[in-house]
């Protein structure tokens, strides 16, 4: 009787402890201690989906603008690459979040949560935005390699590097393989950018003084092309696919946020900020007019540099454009398929061939314009994608302060601030650039 009454007030074992030994909440609180805490090198691990949304940002036309931007007005356009970028790292920090906690994808969220229709015009939006950026990819990439390998045909590499991009959609786990790639480009890029940035010998006091807000006359329209490339809101939208591709957990968010997201996009905006400090010390100081073509930059940077450093600033160049196609591409593919309700997905077939659809039409645009310049066509197509970018960048903050799917990941009071800040610039951007086009 006294140990059936004992056996009923005791609390259950705990298994593999017995009683009076520790509890099982002890245990899994040690547990996930140990979980949580984390080696520099599994730190290291976490980098990836925002170094993927980095590179894809920073591509052949990122560095045009920059380049026209330097050589156009020295350095006083820097301060929006500083802006940009801040914006950029709270929008990625929101779709971050959103890739850890959305069951299946963001646009199956927003399907679910505003309605299919939405979710639709968000894939779709993406998707129209990779085929604009996918012409500055397949020109670029072909560029950069005939400036590495003088008196070669740039649409030869340019039908080179399309049919390689092509090759890796067949591969399975497509989304691993591009992010290992990617990685090691940025890191080259980085080496590149430095390198050209010191060798070209600027006025650092001028180029501090950039970081002071001024509009010079007759810029806005760099201005909207700087901020639709470094404030790239489809490139932060795409991120929580990389994330959800990674299975990341909440418990790794802040790691994810010191190794992945800061440095995965300030790293471009550092780049992008040499590029223009670059294009101002060869160009704008030595009163230089702006070459027509890509090439012109590094023709112009050899007698200051010599021609290893026009080969290094040359191979920074076709890092940027080759590492722009490949997420380019994917990107694109997989939010058409998400859309279309195929899977979220790189690896479906739907993916895949939308992906390969924006090589062609990249390459066919190449082939169709190859003998004319198209710096001022990318720069213009930069511009365009602000259009869109409003309604990605609502999207992204609306679904990031959904109580029901965040729970304790949903955004605080000064992200909220922030994000606003970010959509109401690109919203005035838009319009700013409808404007201009009606009057011209």
């Amino acid at each position: 009787m006294s140990t059936d009454r004992t056996s009923r007030t005791r609390p259950p074992a705990t298994p593999g402890t017995g009683h009076g030994r520790i509890s099982t909440e002890t245990v899994r609180t040690i547990v996930e201690s140990n979980h949580t805490r984390r080696t520099f090198w599994k730190q290291l691990a976490l980098i990836g989906p925002a170094f993927v949304a980095g590179a894809w940002q920073f591509g052949p036309g990122n560095l045009t603008t920059a380049m026209n931007a330097g050589s156009l007005y020295g350095y006083a356009l820097i301060w929006v690459i500083i802006v940009s970028t801040i914006l950029m790292i709270f929008l990625t920090d929101m779709s971050v979040r959103l890739g850890i906690r959305t069951p299946i994808s963001l646009i199956s969220s927003i399907k679910e949560t505003l309605g299919g229709w939405v979710g639709v015009v968000a894939g779709f939006g993406v998707f129209l935005i990779t085929l604009c950026f996918s012409v500055g990819n397949a020109v670029g990439s072909g560029v950069g390699l005939s400036m590495l390998i003088p008196g070669t045909s740039p649409v030869m590499w340019t039908i080179i590097c399309t049919l390689a991009v092509g090759t890796i959609l067949f591969l399975k786990g497509i989304y691993g393989i591009v992010e290992k790639i990617l990685i090691a480009i940025v890191a080259l890029m980085a080496f590149c950018f430095i390198a050209s940035a010191f060798a070209s010998n600027p006025d650092w006091a001028a180029a501090g003084s950039g970081l002071i807000p001024v509009v010079p006359e007759g810029s806005w329209l760099l201005i909207i092309g700087l901020v639709g490339t470094n404030f790239s809101i489809n490139a932060a939208f795409y991120t929580s696919y990389g994330t959800k591709a990674r299975k990341r957990t909440a418990e790794e968010y802040r790691d994810i946020t010191v190794v992945d997201t800061v440095p995965g996009i300030i790293a471009p905006g550092i780049m992008t900020a040499l590029v223009i400090i670059v294009a101002a010390a060869v160009l704008h100081d030595t009163g230089t007019d702006a070459p027509a073509g890509f090439a012109g930059l590094t023709a112009i940077f050899e007698p200051i540099a010599g021609p290893v450093g026009t080969w290094i600033f040359a191979l920074g160049f076709f890092g940027a454009a080759f590492s722009s196609m490949i997420p380019n591409c994917i990107a694109g593919g997989t939010m058409l398929s998400d859309a279309l309700g195929r899977g979220a997905s790189a690896d479906t077939i739907t993916a895949r061939l939308g992906s390969g659809f924006i090589l062609l039409f990249g390459i066919a645009i190449t082939l169709i314009f190859s003998g004319t310049s198209p710096v001022e066509l990318i720069v213009l197509a930069q511009a365009l994608t602000v259009l869109f970018a409003p309604v990605l960048a609502a999207l992204i903050i609306v679904m990031a302060n959904n109580r029901k799917l965040m729970e304790d990941l949903r955004n605080k009071w000064w992200q909220n601030l922030l994000g606003l800040v970010g959509l109401i610039a690109v919203l005035a951007l838009g319009i700013r650039l409808v404007i201009s086009l009606v009057g011209a």
